[in-house]
């Protein structure tokens, strides 16, 4: 516990660092950044100025090209204080949280921009400092891939979830050649559910979560090993890579799902599936078995059904 309240004080570097992912970023600082502004909700803020700090990390991602020391290949220093003026200059604003999605937005608007941090502290309100700190992410991007002509064109995955009946179906060569036809040349990307096993209940939240997130990958590696047509992935560079090279693939969800800012905070299979989906950007999300279709997704939802043949199949 004492850490997890040191590190929610930290500095949002400290943040950043603590939850980065595999993939490597580079980070842009900015500390301490005072600007005198009239914010807030109470009438005697009202007419007045007050100090108020910002500290924001952005996490960037690699350069592809040389920098040859020319500051309009990188992401300035500047353009995060543009943010924070611009929102400053839009709207008088009561809430120091809606400061901080209005300057998180305008961030990741910047094409590099993966992730960024931001804490507003007001400084003039007591003998201590009150404050706000967001992480946000960019939002879903397709995966780009190089088309017939050799332009980079988005891909939109058909994201599957398969209950543990149709992983043990005794003719899953059959169901997995059936999601192919219905991807219509579009990658595949499965996603199980649970093991028909008694799994172990720590009674703590998060212990649960990481022992019912590795039950899944255990069911993704026993998929997997019933045809040799999957690849079993965990990372999102993984994924697109897999994709490139027309693989079936099976999310081991662990990594991504710990690693991200805004992700699921339980580890219900559908949940995580829908997740991925959107995740991905994916064309749709295909439901095998009895589980709920969610509702209010980004991305279309539909129930899959066995063929005729397979019906009533021996699992």
């Amino acid at each position: 516990m004492t850490s997890d309240i040191s590190l929610a004080f930290a500095h949002p570097e400290e943040r950043a660092i603590a939850s980065a992912s595999a993939d490597p970023r580079d980070r842009i600082l900015l500390r301490d950044y005072l600007v005198d502004v009239e914010i807030g909700a109470f009438q005697q803020e009202r007419g007045t100025r007050q100090r108020v700090c910002f500290n924001v990390v952005v996490e960037v991602s690699p350069h592809a090209i040389p920098l040859d020391d020319d500051v309009d290949r990188i992401l300035s220093y500047d353009r995060i204080t543009e943010a924070i003026s611009a929102q400053l200059a839009a709207d008088r604003l009561n809430l120091l949280e809606t400061l901080a999605e209005g300057v998180a937005e305008r961030i990741l608007a910047e094409p590099r921009a993966m992730r960024v941090f931001v804490r507003i502290e007001k400084l003039d309100r007591g003998p201590f400092a009150l404050g706000v700190e967001i992480a946000r992410a960019r939002a879903a991007t397709p995966i780009q891939t190089k088309g017939a002509s050799g332009a980079q064109e988005s891909v939109h995955p058909l994201v599957v979830f398969l209950d543990a009946a149709a992983i043990a179906h005794s003719n899953i060569a059959a169901i997995l050649d059936d999601l192919s036809l219905r991807a219509k040349g579009l990658p595949v990307v499965l996603c199980v559910g649970l093991p028909n096993l008694d799994l172990p209940t720590t009674g703590h939240r998060p212990t649960q979560r990481r022992v019912d997130l590795l039950a899944i990958e255990q069911n993704a590696w026993t998929l997997a090993a019933r045809d040799d047509r999957c690849v079993v992935v965990s990372s999102r560079t993984e994924i697109d890579w897999a994709i490139k090279q027309g693989n079936m693939i099976v999310w081991a969800p662990s990594k991504l799902v710990l690693d991200a800012v805004d992700g699921p905070t339980n580890a219900d299979p559908l949940a995580l599936a829908l997740w991925l989906a959107e995740h991905l950007a994916a064309s749709e999300l295909l439901v095998h078995g009895d589980a709920t279709l969610p509702a209010g997704s980004r991305v279309p939802v539909s129930r899959a059904a066995l063929k005729p043949a397979l019906i009533g199949m021996p699992v």
